[in-house]
């Protein structure tokens, strides 16, 4: 695959090397400079690369150096892969990056990946929209130091009682738990928190939002975790198997099936 020279960001997925989409791993595997979050991606992505090209480790990198590398390999004709964890939409500071590649005439592209938030569903076995139960998924990060914007603190966000999911908030759980309670929810309210979705070491927590921070602590889980918190996550739906969508109910008819007579 012939590469242009420019900046390719791309989303790695979220740990399992084989959760990097098809166009991602074909760019991947054919540019001339690597530059990887090696904090966060598997090293196991780097396997067919190209033997001559060059790879870079940005975590111990700054912003103005990361840019600087990009800037340098395209001007010399040479293709670039920033790679991501995740997707790269999803709190991956792209868009400074993109801002000064912009400033300098640099072109860029964007290559979507699996974001940590879906891999942690498929893992912990759970549909993040159920009929009848919740409809809307708010995905969002407690309060440290980044700050929230006014209109999106999180006890604000819990009010609508809709499936949350938390990046970047392992460490902050005792404020998560109270701003749920501050925000009408139960004690009883099921939560699930998946650490390292897809990797190896991969943990999954099945618990209550009055256990979660007891059970995170129990686990060993302060940090690289997907936390749940939804009616949608509770385990006794599959007994019950009482939410059911209308696409696929007999009676319902639409633009590809007529539905049947209710009672025939």
């Amino acid at each position: 695959m012939k590469l242009e020279a420019k900046v390719y960001i791309v989303g790695a997925g979220p740990g399992d090397p084989d959760l990097i989409t098809v166009k991602g791993l074909k760019v991947l595997n054919s540019a001339d400079t690597i530059i990887y979050a090696d904090s966060l991606v598997n090293p196991d992505l780097m396997t067919d690369v190209k033997q001559t090209a060059t790879i870079v480790k940005s975590a111990g990198m700054a912003l103005e150096e990361i840019v600087d590398l990009m800037e340098q390999e395209v001007k010399e004709g040479k293709s670039v892969v920033r790679l991501h964890t995740g997707d790269p939409a999803i709190y991956g500071a792209i868009l400074e990056q993109m801002s000064h590649l912009y400033r300098r005439g640099i072109q860029y592209e964007i290559i979507p990946g699996v974001s940590s938030v879906f891999a942690s569903a498929a893992a912990a076995g759970v549909e993040l929209t159920v009929p009848d139960l919740t409809q809307t998924v708010i995905l969002t990060r407690a309060e440290g130091r980044t700050a929230m914007p006014e209109r999106e603190k999180l006890k604000d966000l819990a009010s609508h009682h809709c499936t949350v999911c938390l990046f970047l908030s392992a460490t902050l759980i005792k404020k998560v738990v109270k701003e749920f309670y501050e925000a009408g929810w139960e004690e009883n309210a099921p939560v699930v928190v998946v650490y390292r979705a897809s990797w190896p070491d991969q943990k999954i927590i099945h618990t209550t939002l009055a256990k979660l921070h007891e059970d995170m602590r129990a686990n060993g889980v302060t940090k690289q975790a997907m936390v749940i918190i939804s009616k949608a996550v509770d385990q006794k739906l599959l007994k019950e198997g009482k939410y059911e969508s209308k696409l696929y109910d007999k009676t319902f008819t639409h633009g590809y099936r007529k539905g049947v007579t209710s009672g025939k």
